[in-house]
């Protein structure tokens, strides 16, 4: 390599948005030390792969990505949430130069720095002050919060990514006020359990601008509200805190969107999950949401075949669905995970009846979904914009978090940019999204 040649480094981002701005942070700092991002991991110096360990499809797919990876080029960086066990890593692949767990960025410089070392250019050092992002420039992830207190007996997150440590509000709404002057049209906040964030901290305050600001749920919610951007709220448990921030959701202050992993309805089940927050009452207060905010967008995600899990369990999951009317829901059949203490437990389901519960589940919420989108036909919905086509556009409404829930197809007369927010007429509604026209700028 020549001496004044920038070092390539080709990198891997597995598993959830917490992992991307895991990524998102190595890569701003190895592009403020002049290394550049190689597309192909033939045309890098060496390839760093960001893992995921929640269940062992996703450690088979680290692990397909790693051997790619010393195949296509030799030198290989682990480090992710897979990488916190690292023995599983070693056994596959004893070839990798280095193994760190999830949010050790040193680990992972200081391994990059031994293999390729840095080439100092003055006007490759130079990276934007909101980092470098790996989503489109219209909508970021925010990260408020590492780590978690909840200890659910199908997952091992907290033995992972260890206790909640909240970010002091003023380091999290610095980073939000810097995405926004880049052109950020979108903050999605994100944690492990965001709606206990500052617990750890004790609700400190913290001096933002004139005023002190607590690390507190609500407050970070309303201060993140005022920065002009669509702020959209995720990983959210129900808990009693939750109901203050549904008023800001009616003052239009932050989306009108609850991102809450319910994962089950039967008390039973739900007790044998050791879930968080009080959720016999979960409908009563889904009601109470819907009078206070009638655009709140709900959705979740539901483990079916969970071990001990009955026929009635299920039914009763079945009715609870129908009754919350959730607009988005996400569904796993359960997998043991190494470490999970719910692997010691009881009466196993049979992987054939997890399928026929999934297809059912999916089944009965496509009809609620399609039954919800339909109430919009003839409504006119703010889009941004993701994808513009020759003869149609692609964008998500305020209910549509990115990759996850779905999207409104629109025509338009005149050119419509990526990230710009429009006015649509929705004229007809599918299973699971919108088509319309834009109407407005």
């Amino acid at each position: 390599m020549q001496q004044d040649a920038a070092p390539k480094v080709s990198f891997v981002s597995l598993g959830c948005p917490k992992a991307l701005v895991d990524s998102e942070r190595i890569i701003t700092r190895l592009r403020a030390e002049g290394y550049e991002l190689a597309r192909k991991h033939d045309g890098a110096d060496l390839v760093i792969v960001n893992t995921c360990g929640f269940l062992d499809s996703a450690k088979k797919e680290s692990l397909d990505a790693i051997g790619e990876a010393l195949a296509e080029n030799g030198k290989v960086i682990v480090t992710g949430c897979m990488g916190a066990e690292p023995e599983q890593i070693e056994a596959a692949h004893p070839g990798v130069l280095s193994i760190s767990g999830p949010q050790q960025y040193e680990t992972v410089l200081e391994a990059v720095h031994r293999a390729l070392p840095p080439v100092h250019n003055p006007h490759l050092d130079l990276v934007p002050p909101q980092g470098i992002k790996l989503t489109p420039r219209h909508y970021a992830y925010l990260k408020i919060s590492e780590g978690c207190n909840n200890r659910c007996t199908f997952c091992i997150i907290p033995k992972l990514r260890g206790d909640l440590v909240s970010r002091p509000a003023n380091d999290v709404l610095r980073e939000a006020e810097r995405l926004v002057g880049a052109g950020v049209k979108e903050l999605l906040v994100i944690s492990q359990d965001t709606s206990a964030y500052g617990v750890d901290l004790k609700y400190a305050t913290s001096l933002w601008k004139d005023r002190e600001v607590r690390a507190r749920f609500l407050d970070i919610a309303r201060e993140l509200g005022e920065l002009g951007a669509w702020v959209r709220l995720q990983y959210v448990y129900p808990y009693p805190r939750v109901d203050d921030v549904i008023s800001l959701m009616a003052e239009g202050k932050v989306l009108p969107y609850l991102d809450i992993p319910f994962q089950h309805a039967s008390p039973e089940v739900l007790k044998a999950m050791k879930r968080p927050a009080a959720q016999e009452k979960t409908l009563e207060r889904i009601r109470r949401w819907r009078d206070e905010c009638p655009d709140l967008t709900l959705r979740s995600t539901f483990i079916v075949g969970f071990p001990g899990e009955t026929e009635s369990d299920f039914a009763y999951l079945l009715d609870w669905l129908e009754e919350a009317e959730i607009d988005r829901v996400g569904c796993f059949k359960y997998e043991p995970v190494a470490g999970a203490a719910s692997n010691a437990f009881a009466n196993p389901v049979p992987d054939e009846v997890k399928q026929e519960r999934y297809n059912a589940l999916m089944a009965r919420q496509q009809r609620i979904s399609a039954r919800r989108l339909k109430r919009k036909v003839g409504t006119r919905q703010q889009v941004i914009i993701d994808e513009v086509g020759p003869t149609v556009t692609k964008g998500r409404s305020k209910a549509d978090a990115p990759e996850i829930d779905g999207v409104v197809y629109l025509a338009s007369r005149r050119p419509v940019r990526v990230g710009e927010i429009v006015t649509a007429k929705i004229e007809r509604a599918d299973e699971y999204d919108l088509h319309g026209t834009v109407a407005g700028f």
